[in-house]
């Protein structure tokens, strides 16, 4: 599959420039195994890069003037290096104009340069291709002009970039597509970016995503009104705990005797954080097992704790995962990502795959008539520059 995007994006360059590209670039969408959001509550996250990438094709141009092409879209745009960078009506160039952006605030030098790129990580279904996008074409100016830029300032530049254009992301989207490790999910510390790998070998099972293909237009007035609930549930834990700095620091029982301090859904919110910053940390207990049947117990836990205690979940998710649950070889299902939409996570003992895809699908056509999106998926390498071989 990536074989053949890579040979599309290298013709496609040599059709456009009459050139070989002197660096091509594989950036890598990613999953979350558990922690959801709680990246802006001082969590920990799982996240792993995964095997569907965007290919980035580049040569320098020795002018001031950048070209980059967009295949999928069939679209292109040129950038002048020498002045400043504005946000335009075109959204996808704004995340390219962020990074360049970044670049020259920081006083990085490098001249004009062509560039093509294209992807097969399904746009829209909670993947990261826009961190992909960032951090991949970052990481090809890295290369060309020899920056000596390290791999986390990449991520974090790619995240200063996407605020740029407008959306406050957290690290982890940016940190998993550069740091990514084949077969490795990386426990990142949203307080601190410390991080350590830990092994994901799901060798018996699949890891497979069922995108709801629904996006419900909640999503950006709830997730600020989230982020408010818990700011407004961590001050008043603080009030009555002063040791307590954030979430992290905090047990479930000391929220619980404070629940009638608490208006009802700041209680929630704030239960689900403390409990699913522990379920990080129980994950990677058993990650380091080899206990996939403890992960997969923890993921319908968080599904629960999303839907019920953060009610960030959709009827359409909510299906999903019931129904999956009701599946001897389904071990783990959850929401990932913001919610009111997107995919769900599950890991499904391998040989039953097909059976409940096509049951699922089926069964999700009739509930919804809204056609279910799915994707095998696999645990891979971060951004890095392809090597042909030979």
């Amino acid at each position: 599959m990536n074989d053949i995007l890579i040979k599309k994006t290298v013709s496609f360059f040599k059709e456009s420039f009459g050139s070989e590209p002197k660096k091509i670039v594989l950036s890598p969408g990613r999953i979350n195994i558990i922690g959801e959001h709680v990246d802006y509550n001082d969590g920990y996250v799982l996240p792993a890069a995964i095997d569907k990438i965007i290919c980035f094709a580049f040569e320098k141009n020795y002018t001031n003037t950048s070209k980059i092409i967009a295949i999928d879209l069939d679209d292109s745009f040129e950038v002048d290096l020498t002045t400043d960078m504005e946000l335009t009506d075109n959204v996808w160039t704004n995340y390219l104009r962020g990074v360049i952006n970044q670049l020259k605030s920081k006083g990085f030098k490098f001249d004009g340069f062509n560039c093509v790129f294209s992807s097969n990580i399904p746009v829209g279904s909670g993947l990261s291709s826009s961190a992909a996008l960032e951090c991949g074409f970052l990481f090809g100016i890295n290369e060309l002009f020899d920056l000596k830029i390290k791999p986390v300032d990449i991520a974090l530049m790619g995240q200063s970039a996407e605020h740029w254009v407008g959306i406050n992301c957290g690290i982890m989207d940016q940190f998993s597509s550069v740091m990514g490790q084949e077969n490795k999910v990386i426990k990142i510390d949203c307080r601190t970016l410390e991080y350590e790998y830990h092994d994901a070998d799901f060798n018996e099972y699949s890891l497979i995503l069922f995108d709801s293909n629904v996006k419900h237009s909640l999503f950006s007035s709830a997730y600020n009104t989230r982020r408010e609930e818990c700011e407004e549930g961590l001050s008043i834990l603080k009030n009555n705990f002063p040791e307590i700095n954030s979430f992290r620091d905090c047990t479930e029982s000391q929220v619980l005797s404070v629940k009638d301090k608490m208006s009802e859904n700041v209680f929630k919110r704030s239960l689900f954080a403390v409990k699913e910053i522990k379920r990080v940390t129980l994950a990677c207990e058993a990650l380091d097992k080899g206990d996939i049947q403890t992960l997969g117990k923890l993921m319908f836990e968080t599904h629960e704790g999303l839907s019920v205690d953060y009610e960030v979940s959709c009827a359409e998710l909510d299906m999903i995962v019931d129904t999956l649950k009701k599946e001897e070889a389904v071990v783990g299902s959850r929401l990932m990502g913001g919610g009111f939409g997107g995919c769900t996570i599950n890991l499904i003992k391998k040989g039953h795959e097909e059976r409940i895809k096509e049951q699922l699908k089926a069964l999700y056509f009739d509930t919804f008539g809204i056609e279910l999106k799915i994707y095998d998926v696999k645990i891979g390498n971060g951004t890095s520059l392809y090597k042909p071989v030979g």
